[in-house]
């Protein structure tokens, strides 16, 4: 082979090289980075949620759930009704799936409103006390609290425990 094909061959195969590169590069990736709330994270949170509702007086239940509205941490006065757990993990996993405070999915979701019918979704549980929690503004998790008198006071006791872990959350 002369060094004319021999150049030829080599331009040939570098810009294969080059093209298969750059598509690959231009390809569409197929797996997406996620972060989410470690258990030890949760805990501290739903711990700080329930100190404040007992510190007010309230018998509650409190639920962290990871970004895909799994339960990470769960905790209930032994006081508290036999519907504050279901209730708290219910406003957790709403939080998280809407990605919005529940008191503010409750309003927006009245009879009347366009969107009340999200209200007949399944597990969705539009009273206040539950909310998204974001670390960097991702979506990390959420907290949900049940059994203060109020939906109010639910959101009172869901911010104090988001509170306790939001410095470390925006460090890592």
């Amino acid at each position: 082979m002369n060094a004319f094909a021999r150049a030829s061959v080599a331009i040939a195969i570098a810009l294969a090289s080059t093209s298969l590169a750059l598509a690959q590069s231009q390809a569409p990736k197929l797996t997406i980075p996620l972060t989410s709330l470690q258990t030890g994270a949760a805990l501290a949170a739903a711990q700080a949620a329930f100190a404040h509702c007992q510190k007010a007086g309230y018998t509650v239940a409190v639920a962290v759930v990871d970004r895909s509205g799994h339960a990470l941490a769960l905790l209930r006065d032994p006081l508290a009704g036999a519907h504050t757990l279901s209730a708290a993990t219910g406003k957790a996993w709403t939080a998280v799936s809407f990605r919005l405070d529940t008191t503010e999915l409750a309003r927006e979701t009245q009879a009347g409103k366009a969107q009340s019918a999200i209200r007949d979704l399944p597990n969705v549980v539009a009273a206040g006390g539950g909310m998204p929690i974001r670390a960097k503004g991702a979506l990390v998790g959420g907290i949900g609290v049940s059994g203060a008198p109020g939906g109010d006071a639910d959101d009172a006791c869901a911010k104090a425990g988001i509170a306790a872990i939001s410095d470390s959350l925006e460090l890592e």
